[in-house]
């Protein structure tokens, strides 16, 4: 379902190439190509594709819309007695909580027929959206004493464009914008992923779509699985604090070395967003996702910061590579430019894991 090439064999050794990754035997570079030529949005399309093993055509990929927008409901009174009230900072455990007390609404909840299955996988699909930023909102409301506002989902919208209209008080948001988000809803990447992984360790068991995409849900939390974004983050916001000149390329490697030597942010001796368990040339994610990053960084003025950040994908690697004995190539993953990505589309700190699982859930599906 997903393939992933780190290597290959060049006169019968192994050696390492550029990244590549597979959804269903179809590169995601072609795919991303194909729904970008066309001007469309690609969550839907490679939604079906992943589901149902091929690429739909133009009425099965409407007739695929038609119903997952139908999914987009959530039931009667849901939204206030089971997300605002009992609000949380921790997002995904509210996704986790209002995924398990939805089962209590489905009288097929332990029903794990193929067609059971799909229906139960569609409907989370469509609704993780309007839990995650509801939550959000609820605890803004009733902690922060924020403005409360809830906003339906749009049937005639993109999965991405819903994402951005829901969050925002006014709705609006710009074509690049939901682009750049559709973009960054990367949805599979192998069954060894943590996440992915647990799907099977708890389906194995007989266990119901309830309980599997909830502990999916709590999988993924994790900093050294969904949450690394944030890190990415939180890292850069340490290095501007600390750095004089954040275009000085050496006082910027001085930096990154101070991460590594322990001496700076958390004291781990990571380079949050470099390096991967099987990419080392690239991540073909994260060159993909480059592309849009500087398009967006453009539109939204902020040159500056992606010019930093492609300084760091840049000197990382090197110095990485003095301070440590590697086994492989290090370079730069998803997990680097995502986190720039949401703040530029000013998606709060809190969503930037539940995002990811919006996207990520189809896998488990």
């Amino acid at each position: 379902i997903s393939c992933i090439q780190s290597s290959e064999m060049i006169n019968g050794e192994k050696v390492p190439c550029e990244g590549k990754l597979f959804y269903r035997g179809y590169n995601i570079y072609e795919l991303v190509d194909g729904f970008m030529k066309r001007g469309e949005f690609g969550f839907e399309e490679i939604t079906y594709l992943l589901l149902f093993g091929k690429l739909p055509d133009e009425k099965q990929l409407k007739e695929f819309r038609e119903i997952l927008a139908q999914s987009m409901t959530l039931p009667k009174n849901f939204t206030r007695d089971v997300i605002l009230k009992a609000p949380s900072k921790d997002i995904m455990n509210t996704l986790t909580k209002s995924i398990l007390t939805l089962a209590s609404y489905d009288d097929k909840a332990s029903d794990i027929s193929m067609e059971n299955v799909l229906r139960q996988c569609l409907m989370l699909i469509s609704v993780l959206p309007m839990m995650a930023v509801y939550g959000y909102h609820g605890y803004n409301h009733y902690v922060n004493d924020d403005s409360l506002y809830i906003h339906r989902p749009d049937p005639n919208c993109s999965m991405a464009e819903n994402i951005l209209r829901m969050l925002r008080p006014d709705k609006s948001y710009t074509e690049l914008e939901a682009r750049v988000l559709d973009i960054a809803l990367h949805m599979e990447h192998g069954g060894g992923n943590n996440s992915t992984f647990t799907t099977h360790v708890v389906t194995s068991s007989g266990s119901d779509t309830y309980s599997v995409i909830a502990a999916a849900l709590s999988s993924l939390k994790g900093p050294k699985h969904g949450g690394a974004n944030i890190k990415v983050v939180e890292m850069m916001q340490d290095l501007r604090k600390n750095v004089d000149d954040i275009s000085d390329e050496s006082q910027v490697e001085e930096y990154l070395r101070k991460l590594l030597h322990k001496e700076a942010f958390d004291q781990k001796g990571l380079i949050y967003g470099m390096g991967h368990a099987v990419y080392s040339i690239s991540d073909p994610r994260a060159q993909i996702f480059k592309a849009f990053v500087k398009k967006l960084a453009l539109a939204k003025e902020r040159e500056k910061d992606f010019e930093l950040y492609s300084m760091i994908e840049t000197l990382a690697p090197k110095v990485i590579a003095d301070e440590r004995k590697i086994y492989k190539g290090v370079s730069a993953n998803v997990d680097f430019y995502s986190g720039f990505v949401y703040s530029m589309l000013d998606i709060p700190l809190e969503l930037f894991t539940p995002i990811f699982a919006m996207a990520r859930i189809v896998g488990w599906s």
